[in-house]
């Protein structure tokens, strides 16, 4: 059932795709159940008077007394704040939740799973959304009725993108507050910097961010398209590595927080940078570990002996250990999960300092792919010296928790 089916509505003009025209509270504001919407703070009580955008003053006025309408108090907004949203969003605030769910056609059910999957906080029944809000609804109600997603897809596309952009976002304005905004005026603080710098940096990086997407999903479904069958275009097989630094719980209790802070930005940087230069993918970083993913073991295993060697020439960087496996990776919003992964972190979890161990599947599909011999009279016999990219040494057989008894390997550059 959408909310116009619910007989909320008591003959108030609508305008365009269901909206209201009149700006007088209804029985929309009255019998609107809770829902989720993105951004700003609590609005009005229900039933309270709706009122646009207000005027902004200028900083000398702000810290005022809250307005006060109809004997409902009005929570006080930053006028500032409510600015740089309005700079960032391109629209001012003008619906409820429940008013955007039924402007877009849909159920304010719905609309509540797609926008607590992006990431927002319930607000109750706020006045604190956009048109923009309005149409993101639409659209993903749209792909929904078209039957290109289904609505699980659809909340999974919403969950997916907010949270990839959170942590974009706070990136980003992390790092730009951190760097570029010095106050150009003596008094000035950095909360009144923000806004220009905002204006400046926002259609670049929105154009940005677009372009890069675009290129990560075409690199994406290019990898996806080669594979042999449906069934390998979920579940599908190749190498995944954890790299883990040594002794970092030991780091943080003797390095101060900046100076910990770099050490894992400088790790991080390297690992990122290693990883994509060689064509494997960066599934995630936590702190002092990196999960990477190859299609081949070769190129997963050039990797991680790259990552060793740069470490290992770094005096200011801890030792590094690796773990992988190769095997039927299950792949979810970005992420990969299953057995072969788990194998990957247990064996990260046992390897010596600055060496690197795989699971049998990998070594036999170096083996297979004539990267490593399958013994050194394999390797004595070769046509050409240098055949070999890399060595393979079984070592002892170990309990691993959760998977039983595993028959590591050590793998090494050959000489």
């Amino acid at each position: 059932m959408t909310v116009d089916d619910t007989g909320s509505g008591t003959g108030t003009p609508r305008g365009p795709h269901g909206r209201d025209t009149g700006g007088g509270a209804g029985a929309s504001d009255s019998a609107a159940p809770d829902g989720a919407a993105p951004g700003g703070g609590r609005g009005p009580a229900s039933g309270a008077p709706e009122r646009g955008l207000p005027d902004l003053p200028d900083r000398s006025e702000r810290g005022g007394e809250p307005q006060e309408d109809g004997g409902q108090t009005e929570p006080k907004q930053d006028p500032l704040a409510l600015r740089i949203e309005g700079l960032i969003l391109g629209a001012e605030r003008r619906y409820t939740p429940f008013q955007a769910a039924r402007a877009a056609g849909v159920s304010m059910e719905l609309a509540s799973r797609f926008w607590r999957a992006m990431g927002f906080a319930d607000i109750g029944q706020a006045k604190a959304l956009t048109e923009a809000d309005v149409l993101a609804l639409r659209r993903l109600a749209g792909l929904v009725e078209a039957g290109l997603l289904s609505e699980a897809m659809a909340v999974q596309v919403a969950r997916s993108t907010g949270q990839t952009t959170a942590r974009l976002a706070e990136w980003q304005i992390d790092s730009f507050l951190e760097g570029l905004t010095e106050p150009p005026e003596p008094g000035m603080t950095r909360t009144e910097v923000t806004y220009p710098l905002i204006e400046l940096l926002l259609p670049e990086l929105e154009e940005f961010l677009v372009y890069v997407w675009r290129r990560q999903l075409a690199a994406s479904t290019g990898r996806v398209i080669q594979v042999a069958d449906d069934e390998e275009m979920v579940d599908r097989r190749f190498a995944v590595a954890f790299a883990d630094l040594v002794g970092f719980t030991r780091l943080t209790r003797r390095m101060e927080e900046e100076e910990l802070g770099e050490l894992v930005e400088a790790f991080e940087t390297t690992a990122a940078d290693l990883v994509a230069a060689r064509g494997g993918r960066l599934v995630k970083t936590l702190g002092d570990e990196v999960l990477f993913a190859a299609d081949d073991a070769g190129t997963a295993a050039e990797i991680a002996l790259l990552l060793i060697e740069t470490m290992a020439n770094d005096g200011s960087m801890p030792e590094l250990r690796v773990g992988m496996t190769f095997g039927t990776i299950t792949t979810r919003m970005g992420d990969v999960f299953g057995t072969t992964v788990n194998l990957a972190s247990r064996l990260t979890s046992i390897a010596p300092k600055n060496a690197i161990l795989v699971d049998s599947a990998f070594a036999a599909e170096l083996v297979r792919t004539g990267e490593a011999p399958a013994s050194e009279a394999d390797a004595a016999a070769a046509e050409e010296p240098g055949e070999y990219r890399f060595a393979l040494q079984p070592m002892h057989q170990r309990p691993v928790r959760g998977l039983g008894a595993v028959e590591p390997w050590l793998l090494t550059r050959r000489d």
